[in-house]
């Protein structure tokens, strides 16, 4: 007897009765895996952050010239533990460097599940990054995505060494590199302020990468959901000068 016709008297179903049930099954998982991204419909934990994309970009920066002038706001972080111990729903997400000298919550005068954040050595969206947005966007409803880079970044400065040196770091801070070096090459070709150029065109390139990303942040831009802009935090003054506005 041959192997197929074996094949055939031990699973009565035959090989296209097989697939179907396979397929039946994959359907299923897939089903599964969207309820646990599903929205629920009970109240959000701050009705204050749900806000349009312009009103997020202008709470921000209201929040910035607090900060700037030293007037920042008192949190009741009690209360705020016991509102968000059952979800959250932040009215903006950044991408900041990590930095110890840039803190998005302190910059902003924002509170408790207010703002998402996502740090990374060079503020650069990778993998896992535009995941995680992808999240903030789909499932908590966040109307304003913020890049947010900053002056005498050590990330984007050793970036321009390892190119000018053609030397790369020790480490897996080569792959921090990799994802800088399109902004620092740039800026090496314009010659000037290098770092300087090579920080803002880091925030724009990352703000295109963002904006550009299918399918889930690339349709909440074009159905008007969603902005995606890019700042340059300043360490002596505290001030995030906008950039890349769409």
């Amino acid at each position: 007897m041959c192997d197929q016709c074996s094949e055939s008297m031990l699973d009565p179903y035959g090989p296209s009765r097989r697939s179907a049930m396979q397929l039946a099954v994959a359907a299923l998982g897939v089903t599964f895996a969207g309820r646990a991204f599903a929205k629920d419909n009970k109240a959000p934990p701050k009705p204050q952050n749900v806000l349009s994309p312009n009103a997020a970009l202008k709470r921000l920066m209201d929040g910035n010239a607090r900060y700037v002038d030293g007037v920042t706001r008192r949190h009741d972080f009690k209360h705020e533990r016991e509102v968000l111990a059952g979800g959250q729903n932040p009215f903006a997400a950044v991408l900041s460097c990590a930095d110890s000298r840039i803190a998005p919550e302190y910059a902003f005068d924002t509170a408790r599940g207010d703002l998402f954040v996502c740090r990374v050595a060079g503020n650069f969206a990778g993998t896992e990054t535009i995941a995680s947005m992808e999240y903030a966007v789909a499932v908590l409803n966040v109307p304003l995505i913020l890049v947010l880079g900053h002056d005498a970044c050590g990330a984007v400065d050793a970036t321009l060494k390892a190119l000018k040196d053609d030397k790369p770091p020790p480490g897996h801070i080569p792959s921090l590199v990799d994802a800088i070096a399109p902004a620092a090459k740039a800026a090496m070709q314009q010659g000037g302020d290098v770092l300087d150029k090579a920080i803002r065109q880091n925030v724009i390139d990352n703000v295109a990468k963002l904006k550009s990303a299918a399918p889930i942040l690339n349709a909440a831009v074009e159905q008007g959901k969603l902005k995606i802009t890019g700042g340059v935090y300043r360490l002596k003054t505290g001030t995030v000068d906008p950039i890349a506005q769409s």
